[in-house]
């Protein structure tokens, strides 16, 4: 196994190995941005459909030769779009509707992809390339980064409003549907940065267990969202480096690592970790 000094060698002889850190560290940030708000709003279920649900328009965009991350955005929001309608306009419920829809365009993607017979490597899509990533790749992360960061600044008190209290939103007259989809847009944009490094099945997690680690430690939004984003970070880091020395998948290594930060937080986290649960006495 490389030491940690022969790695950090490493990233100063290999230019891949620099581009792979920098596109994950940034991936890990935007993951845990807004995971925090995907977990805050119960919208863990809908994190997995549009991560599954853009497999389709990046098959398009490969077929017609446009970026990938608009072919992804317009599948990614119509998907969510389908989903609202279907369970407002009928008595089944939103988990149902999500799993009719995000299934049937997962599976759509499958079979665009099959027809395409390109140079699509449907593996590296599925459980993600990081060290392949290109310079358009690099900017096209830092490009969705920043307009993440923009999304949360501009409508962050909208944004604690009605993860919070969606029913005092709507008397206020904030339009919750509108940020609804805004964060949706967001999520898509995400979704498709992640492709690279995690792939589609891996990036629900990246979304999920970052933010899930940092809602143990605090109560507080704002510091949910600086933790989740550097436990985003240092998963990415450290599982690059096991990537790297191990062989390992990176995608897999990157989430493993992630878990394993949940875990030692599940464990020891002061305020809703095990340890303080079993000494509220709730176990017993």
């Amino acid at each position: 196994m490389t030491s940690i000094p022969a790695f950090i060698s490493a990233l100063g002889r290999y230019e891949f190995l620099q581009s792979a850190l920098l596109t994950a560290v940034m991936v890990g940030i935007m993951s845990g941005i807004v995971g925090s708000f995907i977990i805050l709003r119960g919208m863990s279920l809908m994190g997995d459909a549009i991560s599954h649900a853009v497999l389709p328009g990046v098959a398009v965009a490969y077929m017609l030769g446009i970026n990938v991350l608009v072919g992804a955005s317009v599948f990614g929001i119509l998907a969510a779009v389908l989903i609202g309608f279907v369970a407002t306009h009928s008595k089944i419920k939103t988990d149902t509707s999500i799993g009719v829809v995000f299934s049937a365009f997962y599976a759509l993607g499958f079979i665009l992809i099959s027809m395409a017979e390109s140079a699509t490597n449907l593996h590296h899509i599925l459980f993600g390339n990081i060290l392949a990533v290109s310079d358009s790749d690099i900017m096209s992360t830092a490009i969705v980064l920043g307009l993440v960061i923009l999304f949360v600044s501009f409508f962050y008190k909208e944004l604690l409003i009605t993860s919070f209290d969606e029913t005092y939103a709507k008397t206020y007259g904030l339009k919750t549907q509108v940020l609804h989809y805004g964060l949706m847009l967001v999520l898509t944009l995400v979704t498709v940065s992640a492709l690279q490094t995690v792939g589609i099945i891996l990036v629900v997690a990246m979304l999920i267990t970052p933010a899930a680690t940092a809602f143990l430690w605090t109560d507080r939004l704002v510091t949910m969202l600086f933790l989740s984003a550097g436990i985003g970070a240092v998963s990415a880091i450290s599982g690059l480096y096991f990537s790297y020395t191990l062989n390992w998948a990176s995608g897999p290594a990157i989430v493993l690592m992630a878990a394993v930060l949940f875990a030692i937080s599940f464990i020891c986290a002061p305020k809703q970790g095990f340890l303080k649960w079993r000494k509220g006495g709730r176990a017993a």
